[in-house]
């Protein structure tokens, strides 16, 4: 419980940073590829290669490398977010990751600690994972009676250097490169979904947290009507490490209740009814505002 306040106090404190000046204005305005928010990677270590996430009409099936395996927890989650800025910012598949490792972690604010546990080793691990792995994105409704489908690798091709090579005269010679497969990146060019990088940063000890985030505000970005969402579809969504009965979908319920209530901390105009039968959400603000919508909820 004294974890629970303390980790509640710091999040007040870095949600009042986060109030005082903008994403935009900060600098952290960020995106995420609408796959990914729509349906989410894993939270923690799967069994074998093969990963699925199901939204109603809506299934994204990830194949990991066998080399590498599947991605999974925060990391590939800060990566995407910061990927997926650099392409639009940019509008280049091409994204350069600076001249050093180092400088890279700074920019994702994680520190430079090495070892098994670490921020510098565990990154290393989870980009070769999530640059290697290919994504099905499957819409099926059998009542209109249409299949639709996008299939694509997040990278074309990557390079990385842990430790670039450097001329006597101090230049790099080599630097980590990072290409996007032309249908990944025309879908977070295409359909992105604004996010503050300051909440991924701060809710970063719970992927289940950050993918609540970035849900919630892609759907309030969107939503016209008061909408139920039943327990067992967003167990489908957020909640496959849970066993698939009903004790699964109690631990389940506990769980994301308890993340909900982290996140509604730092995301204070999200206007949430928590029913027996599921949550309603309600019109609500959406966290990052587009010019079209800043001045709808004033």
């Amino acid at each position: 419980m004294i974890k629970s306040s303390s980790r509640i106090n710091k999040l007040v404190s870095e949600c009042l940073a986060i109030e005082a000046e903008s994403a935009k204005e900060a600098g952290m305005l960020a995106y995420m590829a609408r796959a990914m928010v729509m349906a989410t990677l894993p939270h923690s270590k799967p069994d074998g290669n093969v990963f699925q996430r199901v939204n109603g009409d809506f299934t994204l099936t990830m194949i990991g490398n066998p080399k590498f395996g599947l991605p999974y927890g925060s990391y590939p989650r800060i990566l995407l977010a910061w990927m997926t800025r650099e392409a639009k910012v940019k509008k280049s598949p091409v994204l350069e990751l600076g001249k050093s490792f180092s400088a890279f972690l700074s920019t994702l604010k994680l520190s430079q600690s090495g070892g098994t546990r670490g921020d510098a080793t565990r990154l290393r691990e989870q980009m070769l994972k999530l640059f290697s792995t290919q994504v099905s994105c499957i819409y099926e409704n059998r009542k209109q009676g249409v299949c639709k489908t996008d299939q694509f690798m997040i990278t074309r091709s990557f390079e990385l250097w842990w430790s670039p090579i450097q001329h006597e005269n101090g230049e790099i010679s080599k630097q980590s490169t990072i290409i996007l497969a032309k249908d990944f990146f025309d879908e977070l060019i295409n359909r992105p979904v604004p996010i503050d990088l300051r909440m991924f940063q701060a809710l970063r000890r719970s992927p289940l947290q950050m993918d609540i985030y970035g849900w919630l505000t892609y759907r309030f970005s969107y939503l016209k009507k008061s909408t139920l969402i039943p327990w067992n579809l967003l167990s489908n969504q957020f909640g496959s490490n849970y066993a698939n009965n009903a004790q699964g979908l109690r631990d389940f319920k506990r769980e994301f209740l308890r993340s909900l209530r982290i996140v509604t901390v730092m995301y204070k105009e999200a206007n949430i009814e928590i029913q027996d039968e599921g949550i309603v959400l309600k019109k609500s603000r959406t966290h990052i505002l587009s010019k079209k919508n800043r001045g709808d909820l004033a």
